[in-house]
């Protein structure tokens, strides 16, 4: 059975202001999220499903049915607030979705195969797809998940601070622990992560972290359920508490459901979390299109 990708681009782009999931970045006009799907087909995704916002699916069909039909299945999935949170009652002041963990949540019915998770905002290269589609075919199971780890000093902005899932790994390759800390920076030549109190912590360049590019089974999904109804309990009067992947998978291992495997990657990541690293981007597509990694025009 080939494996499914789901793409998270509910996020409305709040630091970036702009809707940069169909920004054109590419030679010929390409997103960032058409490099993913092209990687992903050419390394064995049978089947590719989007996590938008209802407001904006008309756009974003528009954009990629065209390109899409006849090369791989297509299924378009809508995050809203109100999706399986049960008895609970939005608060008035809530005004974003619940966090990527919710996403695949609100992907429940899309998906009855092992499947991979990545951002429509962040380019994964083509490394991290064919490891990831290996791992789907061959190694994943209801008690085995994996994550694909990315160098950390390799996935840092110029332009502020970042969010990143910062792993700790065992002997075995597996995943100990994982911290999603929400603001990394450079400061001089170090790179540190600020704490919810302003203290700053540094970090190894080397240290692996999610890009959330996840590999899961079907069985995450009644975890992600039983654990979201828990977040519910403790966070719903929170309105900027949020829901995120590595929450599922740090609880996973906590409570002895199975492991998580972290899948070096020699990809290169790069992504837009400012409108300043826009140009960057576009120069690293351009580069990868000379050297001959992707065609000039990916749906030719």
């Amino acid at each position: 059975m080939q494996p499914t990708l789901l793409i998270l681009a509910a996020g409305m782009a709040s630091r970036y202001g702009s809707l940069k999931q169909i920004q054109k970045f590419g030679p010929s006009g390409e997103t960032i999220i058409d490099y993913s799907i092209y990687d992903a087909i050419n390394a064995g995704f049978g089947k590719i499903v989007f996590i938008i916002r209802e407001n904006f699916a008309a756009e974003f069909k528009e954009i990629f049915e065209p390109k899409l039909k006849g090369r791989v299945e297509t299924d378009y999935v809508f995050q809203e607030m109100d999706a399986y949170i049960g008895d609970h009652q939005i608060p008035a002041e809530r005004t974003k979705p619940w966090g990527t963990a919710h996403a695949i949540l609100c992907a429940k019915n899309a998906i009855n195969e092992p499947f991979a998770v990545i951002n429509a905002d962040d380019f994964y290269g083509t490394d991290a797809f064919v490891k990831a589609a290996e791992f789907l075919k061959n190694g994943c199971k209801p008690d085995v998940y994996s994550v694909i780890g990315y160098e950390l000093g390799k996935t840092i902005s110029e332009h502020g601070s970042v969010s990143r899932g910062v792993c700790e790994v065992n002997a075995a390759g597996n995943l100990a622990a994982i911290n999603e800390r929400t603001k990394i920076y450079k400061e001089n030549d170090q790179i540190v992560y600020e704490d919810a109190d302003g203290g700053k912590h540094p970090l190894d360049a080397n240290t692996p972290v999610s890009m959330n590019f996840w590999a899961f089974d079907p069985s995450v999904f009644q975890l992600s359920q039983d654990l979201f109804n828990e977040f519910l309990d403790k966070n719903i009067s929170n309105p900027k508490s949020e829901f995120f992947i590595p929450i599922v998978a740090d609880e996973f291992i906590r409570r002895d459901k199975g492991l998580v495997k972290v899948i070096p990657t020699s990809s290169k990541w790069f992504g837009v979390t400012y409108k300043e690293d826009a140009p960057g981007v576009q120069a690293s597509l351009n580069q990868l299109v000379a050297n001959g990694e992707y065609p000039d025009n990916l749906w030719k």
